[in-house]
Formats: C-alpha cells, structure tokens, sequence
C-alpha cells in the first residue's frame, strides 16, 4: 500500500524542513538519516517511490522524536494562546456588521474556483500554462478541457488522477466531492451543533464522527492519526506532524467568516480555535487570514477594502504577514507574468502544500483580478501551487462581493446547484447550504 502523508521515512523528510524553518539545529540528525541510506528530499506528492525497510522506518521514528525535542527559539511575536495572540493584532475595522445577504455567492464562487483548479493539482505553472496553449485556451477563462490536447503534452503533464474524471469541462457534472468544499460544509454543521463557544475538542470529535480518513491529507492526516493515538490538543498539531505550517487550516475557515459578517475578529478567533488541532504558528495564521477575508467580503464593496480589513488579524511580524504583503505588492506590477514569476522568485522553495507561497498568490489573485470573478480564480490557478485550494479562497472572496449572479454563467452553470461530498448526507444544495449560513449569520450575537 503506498500511503501518502503518513509513513515515517517521508515526514522526517519533511520535518527536517519544518523544523530548520523553526530555528532547530537539525544537521546531526540529517546526517545520520542520510548515513543509514535515508533520503532526505521531502516527496512532492506525499510518498516516496519506495518504502523504507523495517529498520530505516524505525529510525526514521526514532529520529522524528529527537527533532521534536530539539530546542527553537522562542517567538514572542507569535504567541499559542489567543488572548495573546489578539493583544498583538491591530484594531479591528469598523465595518457594517449587516448587509445584503452574499452567502449564494460566497458559497458558488467557492465551489467554482475549486473547480477550476481541480484537474491541473500538482501541476506547476510550466505544465499549466502549456496544456492551455495546447488546448487553444491561454490565457486561462474557462474550465480546463482535455479535447485537442496533444498526447506528449498530456503525457508530459498528466492531469490529477483523482479530478481528471470529473472537472474537465466536457465531463462536468456539479461540484465533485473535494476536501476544499468537505471543511466548509463540515463547519456548518459544527456551529449548529455547538455554536460560536466549540471548543478544538469539538472540531476532533467532529472528525472522527462524520469525516473518512481518507479524504484527509497532510496536516489533518496526521492530527486525524494523533487523535486516534489520544493525543490531547494541541500535541495533535504537532507529533510527527511536519506539515503544520500548510494550506490545510486555510481551507477550512471561510464558513467562520460568513456567518460573522463584517466581524474579522469573531471571524478569526473561530478559525484559530479550528485550526490549532492540526496547525501551528503560520498555519494557523493563514485561517485566520482566510476567515478575516470570508468575513469582510460579506460586508464589503472592493477587494482592496476586503483585503485591508483581513490585514487586522494577522500577527504584524510573521512570515503570513509578509506573504500576503508580497502578493499584494506583486499585483502592482505590469503585468500577471511578471507578478507571478516575482511569487515564485521568493516563495518557489517551498512546497506546492505550504500556507506561505498560496496566501501570496491568494492576495496577488485577489489585487490583481479587481473584483472580476474569471480573472482572479484564473490568476490563482495559473500561479501552479495548490491550484483548487488557493482559487476556492479567492472564488468565495469575490463570489461574495460580486453575488451569484455576478459570477458569470460560464462558471455557475456546471455546477448545477449542487455539490458532492464524502461527509454524511451525500449531495449537498449549494442553495441549502447558503440558506443554513444566513441563519447562523443572523442569528449571531451582536458584540
């Protein structure tokens, strides 16, 4: 069984990343992994070609558990708890906390982006930007289509092997089943269940209830794994978890932002309660951001008003905070190669997963694309990193601010209303879905 994001010899590859990242000395142990016939190369796709022998996968644990006690230094600027970490943000916008109702919007757009972005996951920008030329569709408006597309072509970049069958244009039939539209729809549930005071343990047991183990990746595979070895929070965000600075949290806040419209604090004191079962640090910093941005464009008229409101909620002095300030700054540039290749000119180290790079190119799409719903999720997938996770963000963004109907039939059409999912239930109404949203947003008390 080839298992992603799960065996010992891939996360310590990836921990010896995340942990120099953190400050740690990780040099002996490289070495002695290297020495024992490990690779230290983190896998791109998850897994390795190969899985270790019995005895490199124990040291491979063994070496995992010694990194996790390496000293790092401190980050006062960054504090765990959120008393702390809100005592360092900077004073919340006064934004209307009422308006039109945007959740049909929100919700369409979300699914939409995603959509979009589904087929060429895992491509880099390179492979995304010649099966487009191939195809007759460069730049990038419309869904992804595999007719007239070259046989080396498609060899050369395959299309995702889960999404090929289901997000091509010519085989589209409403929004198929996706982790980025699974969390959202999860979240719902969540606050109907326990309200705005759940607590992380709530988030936990959630999962383990409704959500396949499957259908997890990265970060939450591993607190999933943490959870089931009865690990208490917020030891799931980080035993053997390298992946705790990722997208994996981002993608799950945008429900805490609707049903907080206007409120970017309540906002992202939801998502941070949310995010720290899996994520640490940045990664919890990105959910916060995400939730920050769902909550303003509920209440918004610009994306610049939405992207400054979000700014309040992120720690002034971490690596979020730069990234976001780097895409915002990129989209002043002449044009989108140019604003692109300054993105991957600093962030392209980091993997195609991490919360970093894809919040830069979440704010360069949002900046770039002026509110226009085609140009910006196109923007966010052509940039290659986590294409369906990063245009999900940015189609709930401006499917809020431009409303359902602004959206473009182009792009509403195909999803038919409707969206699948792993969780209980089975197919979802993307109508029921928004109409449960209002009622959690209006039912909210005021502060």
């Amino acid at each position: 069984m080839r298992l992603t994001w799960a065996r010992p010899e891939d996360l310590l590859a990836h921990e010896l990343v995340q942990s120099a990242a953190e400050g740690r000395d990780v040099a002996d142990v490289r070495a002695r992994w290297v020495a024992a016939g490990g690779d230290p190369v983190p896998p791109a796709g998850g897994a390795g070609p190969h899985p270790a022998p019995p005895e490199l996968r124990s040291l491979a644990r063994a070496l995992l558990d010694e990194l996790a006690a390496l000293p790092a230094p401190s980050a006062p600027d960054e504090p765990d708890g959120w008393d702390a970490l809100a005592a360092r943000l900077a004073p919340p916008p006064d934004l209307p906390r009422t308006g039109r109702d945007r959740a049909l919007g929100a919700w369409t757009g979300r699914a939409a982006g995603c959509l979009l972005g589904k087929p060429v996951e895992k491509i880099p920008r390179e492979g995304i930007e010649e099966i487009l030329r191939a195809t007759g569709r460069w730049p990038l408006d419309r869904y992804f289509t595999a007719v007239g597309l070259p046989a080396e072509v498609a060899a050369r970049w395959p299309w995702n092997r889960r999404s090929a069958a289901t997000s091509l244009e010519e085989n589209i039939a409403g929004m198929p089943e996706d982790d980025d539209l699974n969390y959202p729809i999860l979240a719902l549930t969540l606050l109907e269940r326990h309200g705005r005071d759940f607590g992380t343990d709530d988030v936990g047991l959630l999962w383990l209830d409704t959500l396949p183990a499957g259908r997890v990746f990265t970060a939450e595979r591993a607190a999933y794994r943490n959870l089931l070895d009865a690990r208490p929070v917020p030891e799931t965000a980080t035993h053997h978890n390298p992946f705790r600075e990722w997208i994996g949290a981002l993608i799950r806040a945008d429900v805490y932002g609707w049903v907080s419209p206007g409120d970017v604090r309540t906002a992202a004191r939801l998502a941070w309660t949310d995010a720290r079962l899996s994520h640490t640090r940045d990664g919890i910093h990105g959910a916060m951001w995400a939730a920050a941005l769902a909550a303003a464009a509920m209440v918004c008229d610009t994306v610049d008003e939405v992207l400054d409101a979000a700014d309040t909620v992120v720690p002034p002095g971490s690596g979020l905070a730069h990234a976001v300030r780097s895409g915002r700054e990129a989209a002043a540039g002449p044009d989108v190669r140019d604003g692109l290749d300054r993105l991957h000119a600093e962030f392209g180290h980091l993997h195609w997963v991490h919360v970093l790079n894809n919040a830069a190119v979440i704010a360069y799409a949002l900046a770039r694309g002026g509110g226009e719903f085609g140009p910006s999720v196109s923007i966010a997938v052509t940039a290659g990193w986590d294409t369906d996770s990063a245009a999900a963000t940015v189609g709930g963004v401006v499917g809020a601010l431009r409303g359902a109907e602004g959206i473009g039939e182009r792009w509403t059409a195909p999803l038919a209303g409707r969206i699948a999912t792993s969780l209980p239930g089975g197919e979802q109404s993307i109508a029921d879905l928004a109409a449960r949203t209002t009622a959690l947003a209006a039912g909210r008390e005021e502060p």
